[in-house]
């Protein structure tokens, strides 16, 4: 199968949250013997990224792209157009059999040249996208807008007539099936995490370990990702600020990007906080987190509710427990659901105060309870949720999308 694979984000390196994933999906789809053509913005070392994977890279330069480029937002709505042009033009000397989108913004482009191509489209939705837009200031994302967009983008599987859809969480599949999309087109695929990567201390090494060892005195709580509106606001200030009050030896920790919601955050935070206590690492490299969450003694996802958290497979979640560490979070409706059995994943209401009370409960609890909790649930999500596994899960329901649009179009000319 010739197949077209179509990302917003730059394929490499990966940046974290979703962008992580789409490595892991071409390396699948060419160990099974795929010729896989990667439509993206442009990034370094292009040509060597290529022969590493065994792609065929069609890089997209016009203008810079990225969760961290000036004007993303204005640059998103801009580039399916773009996207759809540069497939298009690539499809007239090499016409592909199937297009896998990731993300909502490659799908638009996708769902238009369904028709234009006339090959299947599999859509693959990270999260809901429009969703985290409801705890956005009102300035930025004005509430009718963003539900116009909400609307929109729930519809795109049944407008564009899609051929498959994998999403992130189940909770997601059930607003596509209500907005219209038949639930047997429908595959949740959840979200992974590179186990090689995101291992235990015990297996990392021994400089890691005995890092780990050694703030066991200063406990430290981490919290890395993209830091969005939706990640740091109300709940995680008043619960990191009663922590520190109750505990004030405790170290925070952001490893991310300073974007301008950590940087709000660590405004209000420095109002009670000594400085020796906050830590913030700058931009970190996929492969290179989890050395901070190593040493760190506990993780947390303190993320304000909206429909985009509550379909959000959230991947710190998973690369917490990956390295061994406990973790709180908010009641999530897809984390709840699907760790409902993790003694090592708890779940705290939508407050500030009582997030509080779960980090320090967990804080009270001996070390070695902690440890072996967070042990047994890398060995749990190493099983289920390895990159390995979740791009296994995809390939063959994509593979699976094309043989029964293959049989389709044979009764077609019959």
């Amino acid at each position: 199968m010739r197949l077209a694979f179509l990302t917003h984000e730059p394929f490499y390196p990966p940046s974290g949250g979703g962008s992580a994933e789409a490595v892991y999906l071409a390396q699948e789809f060419v160990r099974r013997g795929h010729e896989v053509h990667v439509f993206s913005p442009g990034f370094p070392d292009a040509e060597s990224v290529a022969e590493k994977f065994g792609v065929r890279l069609h890089l997209f330069t016009t203008w810079q792209m990225g969760r961290y480029a000036s004007f993303r937002n204005f640059k998103y709505l801009l580039f399916p157009a773009a996207l759809e042009r540069m497939v298009r033009r690539a499809a007239r000397e090499t016409p592909f059999d199937l297009l896998l989108s990731q993300h909502t913004i490659s799908a638009v482009a996708a769902g238009r040249l369904r028709a234009q191509l006339g090959v299947p489209v599999v859509m693959n939705f990270l999260d809901y996208l429009t969703g985290f837009m409801e705890t956005w200031p009102a300035w930025v994302a004005p509430r009718p807008l963003v539900e116009g967009l909400k609307r929109y983008e729930l519809s795109l599987p049944k407008r564009f007539h899609a051929d498959g859809v994998l999403t992130v969480s189940d909770p997601l599949a059930d607003l596509f099936v209500v907005a219209g999309c038949p639930r047997e087109r429908i595959l949740p695929i959840y979200y992974g995490y590179d186990a090689g990567l995101f291992r235990p201390a015990d297996a990392a090494p021994p400089a890691a370990t005995a890092s780990a060892k050694a703030n066991d005195n200063a406990p430290v709580v981490v919290m890395h990702g993209s830091f969005d509106h939706h990640h740091l606001g109300p709940i995680a200030v008043r619960a990191l600020t009663e922590v520190q009050r109750q505990r004030p030896e405790v170290i925070l920790r952001f490893v991310g990007k300073q974007t301008a919601g950590l940087v709000r955050c660590l405004a209000r935070l420095r109002e009670t906080i000594p400085e020796r206590n906050l830590q913030a690492t700058g931009f970190v490299p996929y492969a290179e987190v989890a050395q901070h969450l190593r040493t760190a003694t506990l993780g947390i996802v303190p993320y304000e509710e909206s429909t985009g958290t509550h379909c959000a497979f959230v991947a710190k979640a998973v690369e917490y427990l990956g390295v061994g560490l406990p973790a709180v979070s908010t009641p999530l409706k897809n984390l709840r659901r699907y760790f409902a059995d993790e003694p090592a994943l708890r779940f705290s209401d939508f407050t500030g105060d009582s997030f509080a009370r779960e980090i320090l409960g967990w804080l009270a609890e001996p070390l070695e309870r902690r440890r072996a909790l967070g042990l047994a649930a890398s060995a749990r999500v190493r099983t289920a949720l390895d990159w390995g596994a979740i791009s296994r899960r995809a390939a063959g329901f994509v593979e699976t999308v094309r043989e029964q649009h293959g049989r389709t179009e044979g009764r077609g000319r019959n």
